[in-house]
Order: C-alpha cells, then structure tokens, then sequence
C-alpha cells in the first residue's frame, strides 16, 4: 500500500509540475502585449490637450517638435496584468540661447484623468543651461482588472501622458524643443490579479456611445484613443486558477496518504480469525 501510494505521489507532482510551467507560461503575459511596428518608430506629433492627445502603442517611439511652455499629450493603451513604464527624452535649444535652469515633468492619468502615481522613476528632472538633453521615467502601478471606484487602482483603458515645462526662466519660453516618447510593459502575472473585470475598460467615448445605442439613435464614431492589437483581456483568467487546482489536488493525496499511514496494514496479526 504504502509502495503504491509513493508511486502515486510521484505522477501527481510530476503532472502538477507540468500544468504549473505551462500555466506559468501563460500567466507572464496575461494580456497580450502589442508587437512593435518596424523599427518601433511611431507618430511624430502629440496633442495639446486630453481630447487631442497622440494615440500611441506600446513598444513604439513617438516624436514631436513643440516650444518650450507647451503641454504635449499622448495617450496608449494598459491592460490588466500590465506594469507600464513611460519614458520621456527632451532635447533641449542650444545652451547660447537658454537663460538658466528649467525644469520638466511627465505625468500620466488613466481614462478618468485621475493622476497615477509613479511607485519609481525619474518624473521630474532639471537641465542645467549647459545640458543639452533631460530623460525622465515613470513606472506605474500594475493595472488591475478591478477594483472599487474611490480606490484610484489603475484600471485597464487609456492612460494619458502630459509632458511640460513646470520651473524656467521667463525669457526661455517658446524656445523650441524635440521629444522622444516611449512607453513599454512588463506582465506581472496573478501576482497583481483580482477577482472580477470591468464591463467596459476606461476609454473616451465608450459611455456616450452606449447611451445613444440605448435611446435608439445612431452612434456616431467614437475616437478612441487605441486598443491592444489582440483586444482587451477578458479578466477571468489568471494563474491563481493553476495554483488553486494544485493546491486542490495536493490537499486530496495528504489526506489519501495520511489515512494510510494511520489505517496500517490491515488486521493485526495477534487478532484470532473470525472475530
């Protein structure tokens, strides 16, 4: 008996051992990322305001010329499981024509135009009168598939970035500028899953064209503002599934293996037949 239940324990940690790497598979990249386009060169200007922010994918460099006091927006796509990190290059007029110190800010709100917080990185950066260039980084938060409204957890839709000037000096303003914008991601798998999914993911229009749909109008052409190329992730897969199996399952062969320690072999040996 106790042979046999070794040989047991031996297939059903193998198998478990074989669903939990296949699963893990899966899980790094819960949503699937966007694949970069050519060379990863994308737009070469960015909007001025939220309605006309830049649509931008991840894995794609955008590029725009601006003046310096602009704000210059740019909007892309997360999906739950994403960790997004947004990176910002300025370059900046030459020294013989700057005035002193300046300093820059990238910010990036999700589709309600809450502000996100960047858990690390660079967001605010100054360029003394000699640098010619100025790099920030913001990495935010893992996006949730879920979560209550007055929590402010990044939720899957459009993200907006907003990179502007906050401290010059005043002669300096409306020198010219050239930016770079990048924005990539990293799947963190069930370690940042909840439970549940949004109905809709946090986009600009979505809302206005569900309502005329419902009084019986036609929709007019919602501009959103860009999608992962392989849609929005359903929400209810996540490798907590694997582990909750393979918790079910181990916690079934304990129990078979710990009653046939404690039952024995069977009648004892000093026990007379028959009784």
């Amino acid at each position: 008996m106790i042979r046999t239940t070794r040989v047991l324990a031996g297939a059903l940690l193998t198998g478990l051992a074989l669903l939990t790497g296949a699963g893990a598979a899966v899980a790094d990249d819960p949503s699937p990322s966007p694949s970069a386009s050519g060379d990863g060169s994308g737009p070469t200007e960015a909007g001025t305001a939220f309605r006309t922010a830049t649509a931008i994918q991840q894995n794609q460099t955008a590029t725009a010329g601006g003046s310096t006091g602009d704000y210059l927006y740019w909007v892309f796509p997360a999906d739950a499981g994403q960790r997004a990190t947004v990176k910002a290059k300025v370059t900046l007029p030459e020294a013989a024509t700057r005035h002193g110190v300046s300093t820059w800010q990238v910010d990036v709100y999700d589709g309600l135009r809450r502000r996100q917080a960047c858990i690390y990185g660079k967001q605010t950066g100054k360029a003394a009168a000699d640098a010619t260039t100025v790099e920030l980084t913001c990495v935010l938060r893992t996006v949730r598939a879920w979560s209550e409204p007055w929590a402010n957890d990044p939720l899957p839709g459009s993200y907006y970035v907003r990179l502007t000037v906050v401290d010059l000096p005043s002669a300096d303003l409306g020198l010219p500028v050239r930016t770079e914008v990048e924005v990539t991601s990293a799947g963190k798998g069930g370690a940042g899953d909840i439970d549940g999914t949004l109905s809709e993911p946090l986009v600009p229009g979505v809302s206005t064209a569900d309502r005329a749909s419902t009084d019986g109008a036609s929709a007019a052409p919602v501009p959103l503002a860009g999608e992962p190329e392989d849609g929005w992730a359903s929400g209810w897969w996540t490798d907590r599934w694997l582990w909750t199996v393979g918790g079910g399952v181990l916690g079934a062969f304990a129990a078979v293996f710990g009653y046939s320690l404690t039952r024995g072999s069977g009648r004892p040996s000093r026990v007379p037949p028959g009784m």
